[in-house]
C-alpha cells in the first residue's frame, strides 16, 4: 500500500504545500502523500500521532542511493580512466551534506517542511542536516514518480558548477583550509570551532558546530562527525564572507548565530 492509498483527506495547507513543491521541482509527483512525506520531519509525526502518514526518513534512505547513482553515472562517463578511489573522492566532493542543504535552500524546502514545535523553535528550517535530509527525500520522490531521468534532471540542475570543477580539477571541498587562509588574511586570526549540540545515540550521533572568525560567529554546520560538521560550518562561513558587505564594521553578523555555550574546539577543531 502506498501513502497515496492510505488517505484521501489531505488538509488544505498540505495540498498547497505539495503544490508548491511540484512547481519548484518541475515534476508532476502524482502520489501527493509520498510527496508530503518528503516534507515531514519525524518531530511532526511524534507530535501528531493521531494523523496517518510517514516522515521523510525512509525516503531519505532511497534518495541517498539515488543521488549517489546519478553522480556516479556522470563521473563514470566523464572520467573513463579514473580509478575507483578517485571516483569516490570526486563523488564525495561533488555532493555532500552542505551541497544537499544548498539544493534544499534553493528549492525553498525550509518553508515547506512540517516539523514539531521544538524543532521549529531551534531553527530547524535552516539546519543544514535537516535540509539535506529533506532534499534526499525529495530526490527519492522525483525518482519514484519520473524514474532516473527525472532524478538526473533535478540533481544536474544544481550541480553544474561542481561538475565543471571536477572536470577542470579545481573542485575543492577543504573548506576549513580555505577559511583558515581567509581568516588569517582578513583578521590575522584563525577560525575557532565550537560544538553547540550533539544529537542522537553514541553509535549514530550528529554534531552541530559553529565557527567564529574575527570575533563573529559566521557559520553553523552539522555532520556525523566533528570533522564533517566543521567542514560544513566553514563552508557557510566562507559564503558569509563572500556576501556583500554591510554595517559600520564591514558586515553584519548572521542573526541568532552567537553561541550561548558549548565545547570550544580551538582553531583546528581539536
Amino acid at each position: 500500500m502506498t501513502l497515496g492509498e492510505q488517505r484521501t483527506d489531505m488538509a488544505v495547507e498540505d495540498v498547497e504545500r505539495v503544490a508548491r513543491l511540484v512547481e519548484r521541482v518541475g515534476v508532476p509527483l502524482a502520489d501527493r502523500w509520498t510527496a508530503l512525506a518528503a516534507l515531514t520531519h519525524k518531530s511532526y509525526v511524534n507530535e501528531h500521532r493521531d494523523e496517518v502518514g510517514e516522515d521523510l526518513e525512509r525516503l531519505e534512505f532511497l534518495g541517498d542511493a539515488v543521488i549517489d547513482l546519478v553522480v556516479s553515472e556522470y563521473l563514470m562517463s566523464r572520467f573513463p580512466l579514473a580509478r575507483e578511489g578517485d571516483l569516490s573522492k570526486l563523488r564525495s566532493a561533488v555532493v555532500d551534506e552542505a551541497g544537499l542543504a544548498a539544493m534544499g535552500r534553493a528549492l525553498g524546502l525550509g518553508e515547506l517542511l512540517r516539523m514539531g514545535r521544538g524543532e521549529e523553535m531551534t531553527g530547524g528550517r535552516e539546519k543544514a542536516s535537516l535540509l539535506a535530509d529533506s532534499m534526499e527525500a525529495v530526490i527519492a520522490v522525483v525518482f519514484l514518480d519520473g524514474g532516473l531521468a527525472a532524478a538526473h534532471t533535478l540533481v544536474d540542475r544544481f550541480l553544474d558548477d561542481s561538475y565543471a570543477g571536477a572536470e577542470t580539477g579545481s573542485l575543492d571541498r577543504d573548506w576549513k583550509t580555505q577559511l583558515q587562509e581567509l581568516g588569517q588574511a582578513r583578521h590575522r586570526s584563525s577560525p575557532r570551532y565550537r560544538v553547540v549540540a550533539e544529537v542522537g545515540p553514541d553509535h549514530s550521533k550528529t554534531f552541530e558546530i559553529e565557527v567564529e572568525v574575527g570575533g563573529s560567529v559566521l557559520g553553523r554546520g552539522s555532520g556525523r562527525s566533528k570533522k564533517d560538521a566543521e567542514q560544513a560550518a566553514a563552508r557557510v562561513a566562507l559564503a558569509a564572507l563572500a556576501a556583500p558587505e554591510s554595517g559600520p564594521e564591514g558586515r553584519d553578523p548572521p542573526k541568532g548565530d552567537h553561541p550561548s555555550g558549548g565545547e570550544d574546539c580551538g582553531p583546528d577543531g581539536a
